[in-house]
């Protein structure tokens, strides 16, 4: 906060507004003197292209083949999901009707 906090108070809306165009034509200015000492020189004819990174299958391929113990993880269930479960009505023994 600015130690003259008076500026801001007891102004008219149009005392604010002049306030807030001498700001905005201040930044204007700066930014103009900015761009002036920035180089001109024109870009690259043809922009360099980035090194093309491997397809997903090629990845794959690459880790597979510097570990070979891990071929096919992605593909693997866990182990929680080969677990078969069997429910509680599975477990218990049926008994007949209590019909006498």
């Amino acid at each position: 906060m600015t130690n003259y906090p008076f500026i801001l108070f007891n102004k008219s809306p149009l005392q604010l507004r002049l306030i807030g165009a001498r700001g905005g034509r201040a930044f204007g200015r700066n930014q103009r003197l900015r761009r002036a000492l920035l180089p001109t020189t024109p870009p690259d004819a043809v922009p360099r292209r980035a090194p093309l990174l491997p397809t997903t299958a090629e990845a794959i391929a690459m880790l597979d083949a510097q570990f070979p113990w891990l071929r096919a993880a992605e593909r693997r269930v866990p182990f929680a999901a080969r677990v078969r479960r069997t429910s509680a009505s599975e477990t218990t023994t049926r008994r007949g009707s209590c019909a006498p």
